[in-house]
């Protein structure tokens, strides 16, 4: 089977598309990088490097220092597919993300986005916009 085209996408190109639609919602786009953060384990640091190397998707999730053991828990239908049966670890990390970022568009409390976390704790990461 073919790697699909969006492993090879710079997260660089995806990042500002997610903060634009959070704001368009009227939600706050810091919330991108918390989400984000939570997912991945990236600090501020991390993805300000992930956007200034342009590094693709597949390799942003590769490198992520800590994937969040509770990104098991995030559930539902994203692009028609339900991210929980989802095979392919990096497409389904992707869904993940796209997941998280959608619950924020929509207005839904952080605690309930991060999965129970708090998120006074969770990182308030902020990438270069």
């Amino acid at each position: 089977m073919a790697r699909p085209r969006i492993f090879g996408v710079p997260f660089a190109d995806i990042h500002p598309l997610y903060v634009a639609k959070v704001e368009r919602k009227g939600r706050d786009p810091q919330d991108v990088d918390r989400v984000v953060s939570w997912l991945t384990g990236y600090d501020d640091d991390g993805l300000r490097s992930a956007i200034a190397d342009r590094v693709d998707l597949e390799t942003f999730f590769a490198r992520a220092p800590r994937m969040n053991p509770d990104a098991t828990l995030i559930t539902g239908l994203i692009c028609g597919h339900r991210v929980e049966e989802i095979e392919d670890p990096v497409m389904q990390r992707i869904r993940w993300m796209d997941k998280l970022v959608d619950e924020v568009a929509r207005g839904k409390r952080m605690t309930s986005v991060l999965r129970g976390g708090d998120p006074v704790t969770a990182p308030p990461a902020r990438a270069g916009r």
